[in-house]
């Protein structure tokens, strides 16, 4: 598809249903700014995706690319909160900067991101290991597993957060 193609059926979709995309999202989310921001990064989307001359139903694919940014928002927001909860937590805080702050969000994003990919039982060891601090004899032990096992586990789950630290 041409490139005047696309973006004049970008044009003509935001102005026939950026309102209505705004106001559905100002229904699902507690800020206007919020909304906001989620109306214009679904656009960005539509932009990047070069396939505008080709939607046909546009409020559905519009709702489906907000949906999916709401559940990122939420996501992001709550593992933001639990990196900040850990840092209250510790005895001594440390300054860090609003960079490096967004930094360690990517960082935790990407990596719940490629844990999600693997499977409960996976991340069930993960979590068991490398969060709550068990043995993988313990994990094992817990989750009526082989030692074996848990390590196969283990060596898919450091796989794949390694791959993904190697993107960052």
């Amino acid at each position: 598809m041409s490139s005047s193609i696309h973006m004049a059926a970008v044009r003509l979709i935001y102005e026939q249903h950026h309102s209505w995309l705004y106001g559905w999202l100002k229904g699902r989310l507690s800020s206007t700014s919020d909304a906001a921001d989620l109306a214009h990064d679904t656009f960005v989307r539509v932009l990047a995706a070069r396939n505008a001359g080709q939607i046909r139903e546009s409020r559905d694919y519009l709702a489906t690319i907000a949906r999916g940014l709401v559940i990122d928002r939420y996501r992001r927001r709550a593992i933001e909160q639990a990196w900040l909860d850990s840092m209250a937590a510790m005895p001594e805080v440390l300054v860090v900067s609003e960079e490096e702050k967004a930094l360690i969000i990517e960082t935790l994003m990407a990596v719940d991101k490629a844990l999600a990919s693997l499977g409960a039982r996976t991340q069930k060891i993960f979590m068991l290991t490398q969060v709550d601090g068990l043995t993988y004899q313990q994990a094992a032990d817990q989750l009526g597993l082989s030692l074996t096992s848990i390590k196969k586990h283990m060596v898919r789950a450091l796989t794949e957060c390694s791959l993904v630290m190697a993107e960052l």
